[in-house]
């Protein structure tokens, strides 16, 4: 396997010995001495430069016969988030980051994003070094160590939110893939020992990142029942109704972590509450390669200077994001934010008992599907499009899912009636975290691209933008940010 091909191992090394936080998760030290490998960061004494061997993911290293450090955790490392040029490895990356394979096949992999089984196979190998499966197992172990090593969950919940329904292959996958037997993992030094209901997960991403950006951001459009957001962090009430759970997540002031709290979850559930919030917070972005595009455009170096730590905020669920996005077309942030509250006291699920006043779930597509919607206040086409979304999310004719095309999302949005390539763009950027994802037509972009006496269209913005692919999303976050007052971003 050509697995460090695409490396560079000078700047690996450099970034090794530095311990340069930036380039964790983009790459992984392979020591052949000891048999384990480790994130860049790794505390522990650099070895030898002719002990080592470079690979551009754990699952490679994996592959090759290495174990996780114990001391530097690589469950801990966000995501690479890799500019490959095969756009079908791309799709396929996020498909299996979302949980894909747990339920379903390589072969379905294969055709969901429209190649061959073998074909997708070979082009895995030569762009990462290791087949889908490979890269799958490899996740699934890491984030059971994750659990073992941070809560004081039974081993068969870690097995079963790890997705093995057989404990004993847990335990020989485990095995073989650490070096030791899961129940080892709670007896080093550091392994949490606290008891209880609640969890706590740390969740790693490269420097810089400007939390108190993002929650001003999602603070203006908050929803009171559903969400709490304070100057430190952010909580939020979960389903399913049957068994909701509450989250808060808030940044450790010594590490470049955040950390997630839950309470009641389902375990089974904690995978994807992971990657939501991940998602949440852009926490697998580059923002080295990010600005590294953008940063020639002067106006963009202007706010890379001064919000370096600036991300796209995701959303917790996609149909939520297109709700709000339709309910703040050609309205302020606040006006779009008060209709998002009348739509949840109206029309959300209520859940008795919880705590801190979060204690409503937002509506799922079938309740809106038919409903009056025009009593929120809402104009009557506007209430139509509604409709006609909540119709076809509960037909599956429009969802969320990873792994799709932007061309193709954008053009299945803009066959709803009352949605135009603004809004699906804007829905594109936070419900799918498409980095390239670009709304054209935003007013704001148009004035800051423009001059004082006159704005850009459409069309000249797009063209514009070029450059900037595929980091577009980023650019538009500096562009409104930029923008005085900052009052045009849409809901």
């Amino acid at each position: 396997m050509s697995s460090t091909a695409a490396l560079d191992t000078a700047t690996c090394e450099r970034a090794r010995l530095a311990r340069d936080a930036r380039f964790d998760g983009s790459f992984f030290t392979a020591v052949r001495s000891t048999g384990i490998y480790c994130r860049p960061v790794c505390p522990a004494p650099p070895p030898k430069p002719s002990n080592v061997t470079y690979y551009p993911n754990a699952a490679a290293a994996a592959a090759a016969g290495y174990r996780p450090c114990l001391r530097c955790r690589p469950e801990l490392s966000p995501a690479a988030q890799q500019v490959l040029e095969q756009e079908t490895v791309r799709r396929a990356l996020d498909l299996i980051h979302a949980g894909f394979l747990q339920d379903a096949s390589v072969a379905a992999l294969a055709e969901r994003v429209g190649v061959g089984a073998r074909q997708l196979q070979r082009v895995f190998v030569a762009a990462l070094g290791v087949t889908p499966l490979q890269l799958h197992t490899t996740q699934r172990l890491l984030q059971a160590k994750q659990l073992l090593t941070e809560t004081r969950l039974p081993v068969t919940d870690v097995a079963l939110a790890a997705g093995f329904n057989s404990l004993r292959r847990f335990n020989d996958a485990f095995l073989a893939g650490c070096g030791m037997p899961p129940s080892a993992i709670r007896r080093l030094p550091g392994v949490a020992t606290r008891t209880g209901e609640g969890l706590r997960l740390r969740l790693g991403y490269r420097p810089p990142l400007d939390f108190g950006l993002m929650l001003q951001f999602l603070r203006r459009r908050m929803i009171p029942g559903i969400e709490r957001i304070e100057e430190d962090g952010y909580a939020r009430v979960i389903g399913p109704p049957e068994r909701p759970a509450l989250l808060r997540v808030h940044a450790d002031a010594r590490r470049s972590e955040l950390v997630l709290q839950l309470d009641g979850v389902d375990p089974r559930q904690i995978p994807q509450v992971v990657r939501r919030v991940r998602h949440m917070f852009d926490l697998d972005a580059d923002l080295r390669q990010v600005h590294a595009t953008l940063q020639d455009d002067p106006l963009l170096a202007q706010g890379i200077a001064l919000r370096p730590g600036l991300r796209v905020p995701g959303g917790w669920e996609g149909f939520e994001v297109a709700v709000r996005a339709v309910l703040g077309q050609q309205v302020s942030v606040a006006a779009a934010t008060t209709l998002a509250r009348r739509l949840v006291q109206a029309y959300g699920q209520v859940l008795p008992g919880m705590p801190n006043g979060l204690d409503r779930l937002f509506p799922q597509p079938a309740q809106l599907a038919d409903a009056p919607l025009e009593s929120i206040g809402l104009p009557r086409t506007r209430a139509g499009t509604l409709r006609a979304l909540a119709r076809a999310c509960d037909a599956g004719e429009l969802d969320f899912n990873a792994g799709q095309q932007l061309q193709e999302f954008v053009q299945r949005c803009v066959a709803l009636p009352g949605i135009g390539a603004w809004t699906a763009q804007y829905i594109a950027l936070r419900a799918l975290g498409q980095p390239d994802a670009f709304p054209a037509g935003d007013l704001v972009l148009q004035q800051m691209l423009g001059t004082p006496e006159k704005r850009l269209t459409e069309r000249q913005a797009e063209q514009r933008s070029q450059p900037w692919r595929p980091w577009r999303a980023y650019a538009v976050l500096h562009l409104w940010h930029l923008s005085t007052p900052f009052t045009g971003v849409p809901s």
